[in-house]
């Protein structure tokens, strides 16, 4: 039998009613909710019932993400499905490392809270935007990126699938070079260009929030966004320059494959990593948290 993965989602997949279903329907779930309440009032009703402008805004998506991933997580748990891995994608990154014990749950979503709010006054100072890039390689699409001085790329996600952020000055002649290479240019229900240099401010002052946190040893293996590789002892350099560096999502999914995982459940609120991994790989298994909660229900 292969090994289980947990992949936990970043944002753009947030949705008005997420996690509420799980709240009601499972006790360690609405903990989950109840602690993220207490550290931040509104988390849970912001997820039940904020509006989806309101998700959208970076310093609500992330402690929303959070709560509602952590609660899907410890909800399998809960059940006795424990992975062998953890990754995260971007937001997801924290998550994972809070659920494969680096720091402890409230630590978390307290550094998530932050990380929301830093991202989001740094995404502020500029009219910067993300895309999705579809249909190019990557050698291509950065090449289209090196004509533009604030264009970059910055998530490597799966073949024919690359995420930019740049100036939205820029953005629209560079979605027409991308139509004229052949590919296409999808805009992102996102606020700021992640994981750029327009980030490097953000990733300084989350260091700084990372020296006041307590780290233990991960009882889980836990992937890195910067280096598709395991973490080792330099978690707070991981976490930091993650928010201003490419994430190797692809490269992680590989490793992850070859270390011997053949069952991928995405932890979040939507589906777009079980949709990456099918263009990855086609020959292993991966599905949403709701999928897989339904499978081991229905055994």
């Amino acid at each position: 039998m292969g090994k289980i993965a947990f992949i936990f989602s970043g944002q753009g997949d947030q949705y008005p009613g997420m996690g509420k279903e799980l709240a009601e329907k499972y006790p360690v779930a609405s903990d989950v909710f109840a602690m993220c309440d207490s550290l931040r009032s509104g988390t849970s009703m912001q997820c039940f019932e904020g509006t989806e402008d309101e998700l959208k805004e970076t310093k609500n998506t992330q402690p929303c993400l959070f709560a509602m991933e952590l609660a899907a997580a410890e909800t399998l748990k809960a059940k006795g499905v424990i992975p062998d891995a953890v990754a995260g994608f971007s937001l997801g990154e924290v998550v994972a490392a809070a659920f494969a014990g680096v720091f402890d749950r409230e630590s978390g979503f307290q550094l998530v809270c932050k990380r929301g709010e830093l991202m989001q006054d740094e995404a502020e100072k500029f009219d910067t935007s993300m895309a999705a890039v579809v249909k190019l390689a990557p050698e291509q699409v950065k090449e289209v990126c090196e004509k533009y001085s604030e264009v970059y790329p910055v998530n490597f996600n799966c073949p024919g699938q690359i995420t930019v952020s740049g100036l939205s000055s820029q953005m629209t002649d560079f979605a027409a070079d991308i139509k004229a290479a052949g590919g296409r240019a999808i805009p992102l229900k996102v606020k700021g260009a992640f994981h750029s240099p327009f980030m490097n401010e953000a990733a300084n002052a989350f260091a700084e929030e990372l020296a006041n946190t307590k780290f233990s040893e991960n009882h889980i293996t836990l992937y890195s966004n910067m280096t598709a590789e395991p973490y080792g002892d330099n978690v707070s350099e991981l976490l930091s320059k993650q928010i201003c560096s490419p994430v190797l999502w692809e490269k992680i999914i590989r490793n992850l494959i070859d270390s011997g995982v053949d069952t991928f459940i995405e932890i979040g609120p939507g589906r777009t990593l079980t949709n990456m991994i099918g263009k990855i790989n086609v020959n292993v298994k991966a599905m949403t948290v709701f999928e897989y909660l339904a499978e081991v229900e229905n055994a």
